[in-house]
């Protein structure tokens, strides 16, 4: 006779209730406090992406269109009421004008990708007597920042000036220079400085004209090339050597081929 077996009971399984656990109130909270925190890095770091796309594109359109004015020029407008500034290109500038500002304001344009750390390390050595600034960086601080000394302009021009060293040519950032610096109060670029102080156009400059003029950038508004005191004449002679020794060992090459 078989005999039955009994089924062992099972155990009765935990039924789930309808109601929802209580939420931890410290993770509550935690979250609570926590979201807003985390939205707003969130848009300030994409705040921060655009910004760093439009400033790339602002460097890129410079490359290839000429600056139509420069925070600079344009305060200078607002104080003065009126600037004297005309574009020209570089083909109609007079070769030996190019290289006098090379000579007198960076004579190794040529050979650094946008800060000479020789001529760093000579200004540090000599403290404020002495300037450490490359057209590059002239270029950057005219074309896109504002003047003045600080450490965020500092900054943000240490972070820009490779960014165009990589992106133009070296003949457009001699270019743009040459087309915004300052030669006088309110007379900006080659053309107006050429006209103003010797009524001649910039393609027709002589050497002597042309260090005058790059003897002045320093100090527009104190120095006048059309009379020059016997420092800014000994200053020039200086520049017109420096512009021939530039054009001899080929200190000239990466803007005049």
């Amino acid at each position: 006779m078989a005999r039955s077996s009994k089924k062992k009971p099972t155990p009765k399984s935990k039924r789930k209730s309808g109601k929802a656990e209580p939420a931890d109130p410290l993770r509550a909270a935690f979250r609570v406090t926590t979201s807003p925190v985390r939205w707003v890095w969130r848009w300030f770091w994409r705040g921060v992406l655009a910004v760093v796309v439009l400033v790339a594109l602002w460097i890129l359109a410079y490359a290839v269109i000429n600056p139509p004015t420069t925070p600079y020029i344009l305060a200078e407008k607002r104080r003065l009421g009126a600037v004297d500034r005309i574009w020209v290109p570089f083909e109609e500038i007079a070769p030996v004008m190019a290289r006098s500002v090379v000579a007198a304001e960076d004579a190794n344009f040529c050979q650094h990708w946008g800060f000479d750390m020789a001529a760093i390390r000579a200004a540090l050595e000599e403290g404020a007597r002495r300037g450490a600034s490359t057209i590059s960086q002239q270029v950057v601080k005219n074309a896109y920042l504002w003047q003045g000394r600080n450490w965020s302009r500092k900054a943000l021009e240490a972070v820009m000036t490779p960014a165009v060293e990589a992106t133009w040519s070296k003949r457009r950032i001699l270019e743009v220079y040459l087309n915004i610096v300052e030669f006088d109060e309110g007379v900006f670029g080659v053309e107006a400085a050429a006209r103003h102080y010797f009524g001649v156009g910039p393609e027709r400059l002589s050497a002597v004209q042309a260090a005058r003029l790059a003897a002045v950038l320093p100090n527009p508004k104190a120095r006048n090339a059309a009379r020059p005191t016997s420092f800014l004449r000994r200053r020039a002679a200086s520049i017109l050597d420096g512009a021939e020794t530039i054009r001899r060992d080929g200190r000239a090459a990466c803007f005049e081929d």
